[in-house]
C-alpha cells in the first residue's frame, strides 16, 4: 500500500494559492478611520428652554401624518407626493444612483464568460511548395474571465463604497424635496385660506359699507347729509370693490399654485374652508359670519430639543455620505501607490474540425496572472492622493456649513415663534379696540356730534386690523410648518441609530 505524497501536486498548490489571495482581497482597507465632525454650534437650540411637565419625545422622525391634524390637508398631501414631478425626478436619481452602486458591486467579483469561435483559412498556391491551396479549419469553446483585479489594498473595495455613499446621498435629497413639498403644499393651503378670508373680509365689507352709502345718499337727497359726507361714503365702496377684486385674484393664482405642487387638480373637497365661504359669500346679500383662524390644524412645538437633532436634516445627512465618500476616495488613492494583481483564465476545448470539438484530448487552458508595481509615474498618485485629502476637507467644510446652516434656520424660526403669541393677542385686543371705536363714531354721527370722518377713520382701523389679524394667523401656522421643515421632520435626538452604516 503506497503512502499518499507529502508534497501535493503543483496544480494543488497553485489552487491553494488562489484561494488564499481571493480571500485576503478586500481584507485590507487604506481609507482613514471615519469620525463625524463636533457639531460646530451651541449644544441647545435657542428658545426652547423645557418647561415643567413638557418632556422631549424620545420616538424617531415625526411623520408628515402625525404633524398635520387636518384631514383635508393630510390627503391633499397624500396626493402630491403621488403626482408631484419634482419628487418623481428625486425618485429617478435614486434608482440611477443604485444601478451606479450596482456597476461598482459587480467590480468586486470575476465576470464570467462563455466565447466559442470558428476560423476557415485558405492558403493561396503561389505560397505553398505543394502548388495547391489548402484549407485550414479551427474551432475553439473557451469559459473564463479577464483582467480580475485581487483587490489586497482595498482599491475596489472603497471605489464601491464611494458609490454605496452616493447612493445614501441621494436617497438623503429625496427625502429632502419630500420634506420641502410637505412644507410648500401645507403652506399653499393655508395661504389659500388665509386668501379666501381675506376675500370674505373685503366682500362683507363692500356690503356694509355699500348699505352704509345708500343711508347716505338717501340722506343727502333729503339736505341731511353734505355732498363731502357722499363723497367721503363713496371712497370707501370703492376702496372695498378693489380689495374684493384684488383678492379674487389672488385666490385663483393662489389655487394655479397648489395644483402645480400637488401636480393634478385640486378637488373641490380639500380646498380649505376660506376658499368655500368666500364662495358661498359672493353668492350672498348678508354678512358671512367671520372664520376663525385654524390655530388647532397643526401640532405645536416641544420644548427642551438639543442641538442633535439637527443632526437628523435630510441635507445634513447628505453632507455626511458625501464626506464618507470622500473618506473610501482617500483610500483608493493611497492604494494606487502599492502593487496590483489580475488574473486571466480560460479553460476549454479546440479542434479542427467542428465534429471533433468535446472529443478527449481536446481540452485546453491558460492562466495569466500579471502583477503591476508603480515606479514612475510623475506624481500622478501623489497628486490624485492630495485631490482626494483636498476633497475630504471641503466635505468637512460643507457637513459644518450645512449644520450651521441648519441650526441658523431653526434659530430664525424660535425667534419670530417667541413674539407671535404676543403679536397674535395685541392684533386681537387691537381688532376690539377699533371695533369700538367704530360703533361709538358711527354713534356720535348719527347724533349729529360729529362729522363723517371719524366714522371714515374708525372703518379703515377696523378693516387694516382684521386684515393684519388674518395674516398674523398665517404666519403663526407657516411658523409651525417652517420648524418641522428645518428640523428635519423630526422632534427628538435620533443621533445613535439615524445613519445607515455602510454594508447594513
Amino acid at each position: 500500500m503506497s503512502r499518499p505524497p507529502l508534497i501535493a501536486p503543483h496544480h494543488t498548490v497553485g489552487a491553494l494559492a488562489l484561494l488564499a489571495l481571493l480571500t485576503l482581497a478586500g481584507c485590507t482597507s487604506l481609507a482613514p478611520d471615519y469620525a463625524r465632525p463636533a457639531l460646530p454650534v451651541p449644544a441647545t437650540l435657542p428658545g426652547t428652554e423645557a418647561q415643567p411637565g413638557t418632556p422631549v419625545p424620545d420616538s424617531g422622525p415625526m411623520g408628515w401624518q402625525d404633524f398635520l391634524q387636518e384631514p383635508r390637508l393630510r390627503e391633499l398631501v397624500a396626493l402630491a407626493l403621488q403626482n408631484n414631478r419634482d419628487l418623481r425626478v428625486a425618485v429617478l436619481a435614486i434608482e440611477k444612483a443604485r444601478a451606479q452602486y450596482g456597476v461598482e458591486q459587480s467590480n468586486r467579483f470575476p465576470a464570467v464568460g462563455a466565447t466559442g469561435a470558428g476560423t476557415r483559412t485558405r492558403t493561396a498556391q503561389d505560397l505553398t511548395t505543394s502548388g495547391r491551396s489548402p484549407i485550414s479549419s479551427q474551432y475553439s469553446a473557451q469559459l473564463g474571465f479577464s483582467s480580475y483585479e485581487i483587490d489586497l489594498f482595498g482599491r475596489v473595495k472603497n471605489l464601491n463604497e464611494a458609490a454605496l455613499q452616493e447612493f445614501l446621498r441621494t436617497t438623503e435629497s429625496r427625502r429632502s424635496v419630500q420634506l420641502s413639498l410637505v412644507a410648500e403644499v401645507a403652506n399653499a393651503w393655508l395661504t389659500l385660506d388665509a386668501d379666501g378670508r381675506r376675500l370674505q373680509l373685503a366682500q362683507d365689507t363692500l356690503r356694509s359699507r355699500q348699505k352704509s352709502f345708500e343711508l347716505t345718499e338717501r340722506s343727502h337727497a333729503l339736505g341731511a347729509a353734505s355732498g363731502l359726507t357722499l363723497a367721503q361714503a363713496q371712497t370707501t365702496v370703492d376702496a372695498a370693490r378693489t380689495d374684493v377684486a384684488a383678492f379674487t385674484s389672488q385666490v385663483a393664482r393662489d389655487r394655479n399654485a397648489l395644483a402645480l405642487l400637488v401636480g393634478a387638480p385640486v378637488p373641490a373637497a380639500l380646498l380649505p374652508e376660506g376658499v368655500n365661504t368666500a364662495a358661498s359669500a359672493s353668492a350672498s346679500t348678508e354678512p358671512t359670519p367671520t372664520l376663525a383662524p385654524p390655530a388647532a390644524a397643526l401640532l405645536a412645538v416641544p420644548a427642551g430639543l438639543p442641538s442633535s437633532v439637527l443632526l437628523n436634516r435630510p441635507d445634513v445627512r447628505a453632507a455626511e455620505y458625501t464626506l464618507r465618500g470622500a473618506y473610501a476616495s482617500i483610500g483608493a488613492a493611497r492604494a494606487a501607490f502599492f502593487p496590483s494583481i489580475t488574473l486571466t483564465a480560460s479553460a476549454g476545448t479546440a479542434s479542427n474540425a467542428l465534429s471533433g470539438l468535446f472529443d478527449g484530448g481536446n481540452g485546453t487552458w491558460s492562466f495569466a496572472p500579471q502583477i503591476r508595481l508603480p515606479i514612475f509615474d510623475a506624481g500622478r498618485n501623489r497628486t490624485n492622493l492630495q485631490i482626494a485629502e483636498t476633497a475630504r476637507d471641503t466635505a468637512v467644510a460643507q457637513y459644518e456649513k450645512a449644520v450651521q446652516t441648519a441650526f441658523r434656520e431653526v434659530a430664525d424660526a424660535l425667534a419670530d415663534r417667541a413674539t407671535l403669541a404676543e403679536r397674535l393677542q395685541a392684533q386681537q385686543s387691537l381688532q376690539a379696540a377699533t371695533l369700538k371705536a367704530l360703533q361709538l363714531s358711527e354713534t356720535r354721527y348719527r347724533l349729529g356730534a360729529d362729522s363723517f370722518l371719524p366714522v371714515l377713520d374708525a372703518q379703515r382701523s377696523l378693516y387694516s386690523a382684521q386684515q393684519t389679524l388674518i395674516a398674523l394667523a398665517l404666519a403663526e401656522q407657516a411658523n409651525r410648518i417652517t420648524l418641522y421643515k428645518v428640523l428635519g421632520g423630526s422632534w427628538s435626538d435620533d443621533t445613535t441609530g439615524g445613519m445607515a452604516t455602510p454594508g447594513s
